[in-house]
């Protein structure tokens, strides 16, 4: 398979296609796919990133930012002060200078369900009838609140039955994502899911080992989003309530600092006359409860899947980059723990951002990576 080939393969597989691209009242038809600009809508901050494909299929990085957003704008993954994420996302369009009006986002948490289920063999027409009423057996949700969208992995390979990967997601979460974007000026022209962005980023990187089972780990400030490759597929999903947020509240806690100082704090900045070496043993302790979490996932991946052990941990998210926390995981799972790269096979153009920046906070823009990626119309 060829790299372009590859490429197309993983943006058409792994999508959440709530909506149509459409032009007035048309459905948009036979347009060449027009590139989306990856914007990672987070509970810290918002990531941005703006992508340009060559001829040969490969991709270099146009532009690159990062804003803080407010602690109280978005919790638990859900957007409690849609006016101060849309004075944010504008922000960054200013300090970036995107052009490009056309938007991926991204959703996670317990308002996305993501299963994968065997049904009877049957054709795409009539599964794309009755996927709804297949889907209200699998969804906690009433069906009429979730957008749905599905794509089959394997099409009747095992005889009678074939397997597709379903995804539901609230319509309300959903929208209010959308909004944010439409408000800011830009239209929302896709949305995916955190975990299948962070996917499309490794496997552009670092493509695809069909003989390895590889956890993808991006940590954000208030969750864990894991997905697990097996034989060069998505296996396993879930989004663990754990995040950056567990480490800055610990640092408040244990030296009376606001949540601006610990945050300053755990990226290393001296701050109360506190250094690396004092704040050690607590982000230690907060990496080794992040790891009992993700332990309990892995172990349950195993019992139920059937799949050998998981080999290797790609972690990514602001989080993966707290002080020693790979060195943790590594001692806790006793396998390799990397961080991941989302520009590893992706160069910067000239002035794209500042180098000493981005390699700074490369591993938070994982998912916008994974985003910018995207076209029009999938």
């Amino acid at each position: 398979m060829t790299y372009q080939s590859r490429l197309d393969s993983i943006a058409s597989t792994y999508a959440l296609r709530f909506r149509s691209v459409r032009e007035g009242d048309r459905t948009v038809l036979f347009r060449k796919p027009k590139n989306l600009v990856g914007l990672d809508i987070g509970s810290s901050a918002v990531k941005l990133v703006e992508l340009k494909e060559s001829k040969d299929g490969r991709y270099q990085l146009v532009k690159a930012g990062m804003e803080s957003l407010s602690p109280e704008a978005i919790v638990d993954g859900a957007i409690m002060d849609s006016s101060l994420v849309v004075e944010t996302i504008v922000r960054l369009l200013a300090s970036t200078g995107v052009k490009n009006q056309n938007m991926a986002v991204a959703v996670s948490g317990h308002s996305v369900i993501v299963k994968q289920i065997q049904l009877p063999t049957m054709p795409e027409d009539e599964l794309a009838e009755s996927i709804r009423w297949e889907a209200e057996q699998y969804v906690p949700f009433d069906i009429n609140d979730v957008y749905l969208d599905y794509v089959v992995l394997d099409p009747g390979s095992a005889g009678d039955t074939m397997k597709v990967l379903l995804v539901a997601a609230k319509k309300e979460k959903v929208d209010d994502f959308k909004n944010v974007v439409t408000q800011a000026g830009r239209v929302p022209a896709l949305v995916d899911y955190d975990a299948f962005a962070l996917q499309n980023c490794y496997e552009v990187n670092y493509g695809v080992d069909a003989t390895r089972v590889i956890a993808l780990v991006n940590i954000g400030a208030s969750v864990m989003n894991v997905n697990i490759l097996a034989q060069g597929q998505t296996v396993f999903w879930r989004d663990i309530t754990f995040g950056g947020n567990q480490f800055t509240e610990s640092l408040q806690k244990a030296f009376s600092l606001n949540f601006e100082q610990a945050e300053a704090l755990k990226k290393g900045e001296p701050v109360a006359g506190q250094t690396r070496q004092s704040i050690e043993p607590v982000l230690r302790g907060v990496s080794e409860d992040a790891a009992a979490e993700l332990q309990k996932t892995l172990d349950f991946f195993q019992a139920t899947s059937g799949a050998d052990k998981v080999d290797s941990v790609m972690i990514a998210g602001g989080g993966a980059k707290v002080d020693r926390l790979d060195e943790v995981l590594r001692d806790k799972f006793g396998i390799s723990v990397e961080i991941m790269n989302p520009f590893r096979s992706i160069p910067a153009l000239d002035r794209a951002a500042d180098p000493n920046w981005l390699g700074d906070v490369s591993p938070a823009l994982a998912v916008a990576v994974g985003l910018g990626l995207r076209k029009t119309g999938e």
